[in-house]
């Protein structure tokens, strides 16, 4: 990821199809603070971030792992920006692509993500790598204006090696 994809983040995180899956926000981001989260992320040796293109080198969203070293684990976060790209595979083949990089460079574990339980498109790509669902986090969230539950989600090293 580089700050010259960062407008393109400012103008996606402004639309409610976008930001309606990801961790709440009270409003959009601006150019300045989504610049002050890059840098922050950037600058934490335990956050690897990537932009995510097409092979023609369209920007279309990013990916995360969050690093637990100590643990050996970590935690993914993936947006698919741009709304052309959704339903494309995208997102699924991204998250093949980092779970390679966690498992068979990083050697980590686990890797865990949380989604919202109704966001049915992002829960089968993550079935359709091997994520298993744990558990439920009751009311943990709003979507809508309405309470909705979290799910929290893994894959093992061990599951994935196996897929």
């Amino acid at each position: 990821m580089e700050e010259s994809d960062l407008p393109s983040f400012v103008e996606w995180l402004a639309d409610g199809e976008v930001t309606r899956w990801l961790a709440e926000m009270s409003a959009p981001p601006t150019l300045d603070e989504e610049y002050e989260w890059y840098e922050r992320r950037r600058s934490d040796p335990d956050s690897l971030m990537w932009a995510i293109e097409t092979v023609d080198g369209r920007l279309v969203g990013s990916t995360e792992l969050r690093l637990e070293p100590a643990r050996r684990k970590a935690e993914f976060g993936i947006v698919i920006g741009d709304k052309g790209s959704w339903n494309g595979g995208l997102g699924t083949e991204a998250l093949r692509l980092v779970l390679a990089y966690a498992f068979d460079e990083l050697e980590l574990n686990r890797v865990e993500l949380t989604t919202a339980e109704d966001n049915g498109r992002a829960i089968r790509s993550y079935e359709k790598v091997g994520f298993v669902r744990e558990g439920l986090k009751r009311q943990d969230r709003m979507v809508d204006g309405k309470f909705g539950n979290t799910l929290m989600m893994s894959i093992l090293r061990e599951e994935w090696t196996q897929s």
